[in-house]
């Protein structure tokens, strides 16, 4: 087999090979054992005539049927052999079959470019530092109490802190009631912040019976353009309840905090843990997210079309999966593939820096990294750990691993300005 490896542009190569006839042999016997199960000739039952007949009625169009399954199979082999790295799925340009003498082809594919990385140490990147608040622990602390409160028929709404079931009549811009659009008995907590403040504050003084004007305002997106909508409706009280919190007694302290607290002051403490653990972690995402947008934005360059059209179908797919995992039915292919394509275009940009940076910066995968890697992850599942390090080979688990220590690398070779989350929200709003 003679093999050449011709360099077309920065992100495209292709092979060409030279076969001779004796070399392909076995793939062009098996071709016919596989034709000849679904050849009929008469005189033989279906599967059973003769190779030699079958070779000489068939024995052309077999073989130059088989010679595009055959070079597919052996650029594969030269993948391999040459240390070749194809990005995206590769093209069959020329192809060039005699029977009983060659086969000759080329193949292109796409491969990750070298890039001149710039500008990606010494960057200062906001991290945006989030503040635990008492309201935080407050409004958690309700939350989880939620279930245990009990309800006291009550005469009048007081206050917020009330639940309210009421009969709901939207109007036109006339105040006439709309037919056909009324609800019946709506339970309204009060003390949800999710419901329309116009709803709390109206039917604040108000008994049984007695009705309240609200409006519910609609704002969406077409496109750019924002559309607002505003609803009216009455509502009429059927029912009040007064909301009575649970006594916080060590028992239901140990309910809601699944036996990891006793006293409030515990839980609380248990609680304002947590929120500081979800913040830093979230700021931590964001600190990198924005660094590695930084270093794209200073390495911009134009992906292989391919490569991205490849990551763009991943994306897809996994969404698909997730979609069928979780039993989520009518999922809208086109709008799933829409919103990935900006994505997409980014993760391919992101994959070749990241390769490159890598290479420029000497950061590699040993594999004492997947065997220790192998070892850990054996004493959890239960798998022999030669078992994983083989998974962990085929499965390119190293470029995970890669990706992590290049992350890693630009963590420690940059520079954190930190910010008040809150007060960078504000500025953002305010612009």
């Amino acid at each position: 087999m003679e093999i050449k490896v011709n360099q077309i542009s920065d992100n495209m190569q292709e092979v060409e090979v030279n076969l001779d006839y004796d070399e392909i042999t076995t793939e062009i016997d098996e071709a016919y054992q596989e034709e000849r199960k679904s050849i009929e000739i008469d005189g033989f039952r279906k599967g059973k005539a003769p190779m030699t007949m079958i070779k000489k009625l068939y024995g052309e169009a077999i073989e130059y049927k088989a010679s595009e399954k055959i070079a597919t199979k052996k650029f594969w082999e030269v993948v391999d052999k040459e240390n070749l790295k194809p990005i995206s799925t590769p093209q069959l340009v020329d192809i060039d079959f005699v029977k009983g003498s060659k086969l000759f082809f080329k193949i292109q594919f796409e491969i990750k470019p070298k890039l001149e990385l710039k500008n990606y140490t010494n960057l200062e990147i906001e991290k945006p530092v989030f503040k635990v608040k008492e309201d935080d622990i407050e409004k958690e602390l309700a939350y989880l109490l939620k279930p245990h409160v009990k309800y006291e028929v009550a005469e009048s709404v007081d206050d917020k802190y009330y639940r309210i079931t009421a009969n709901l009549q939207k109007l036109d811009e006339n105040g006439i009631a709309v037919i056909g659009e009324r609800s019946e008995n709506m339970v309204i907590d009060l003390s949800d912040e999710k419901v329309n403040e116009q709803i709390v504050e109206n039917a604040n003084g108000k008994k049984v019976n007695e009705k309240f004007p609200f409006t519910f305002v609609d704002e969406h997106y077409h496109g750019e353009e924002l559309h607002r909508e505003e609803f009216r409706y009455e509502a009429e009280i059927t029912k009040i309840e007064k909301i009575v919190q649970p006594e916080l007694s060590e028992e239901i302290i140990k309910k809601i905090s699944g036996n990891k607290a006793s006293t409030i002051d515990e839980f609380k403490e248990m609680l304002r843990k947590n929120f500081s653990d979800y913040y830093i972690k979230q700021s931590e995402e964001i600190f990198t997210n924005s660094l590695l947008n930084e270093i794209v934005k200073n390495n911009d360059f134009t992906p292989p079309a391919g490569y991205v059209k490849t990551v763009h179908k991943r994306f897809i797919e996994l969404e698909k999966e997730n979609a069928k995992r979780y039993k989520m039915p009518n999922v809208d292919e086109n709008a799933i593939a829409e919103y990935y394509k900006p994505r997409a275009e980014w993760n391919a940009k992101w994959q070749i820096i990241l390769e490159n940076l890598a290479e420029k910066e000497n950061i590699i995968v040993e594999d004492s990294e997947l065997e220790v890697l192998a070892n850990q992850e054996a004493e959890k599942t239960g798998i022999s750990a030669q078992k994983l390090f083989k998974y962990y080979k085929d499965s390119n688990r190293g470029d995970v691993l890669l990706e992590d220590k290049v992350i890693e690398f630009l963590k420690k070779n940059n520079k954190v300005k930190e910010v008040d989350a809150e007060e960078k929200l504000k500025e953002k709003k305010g612009k």
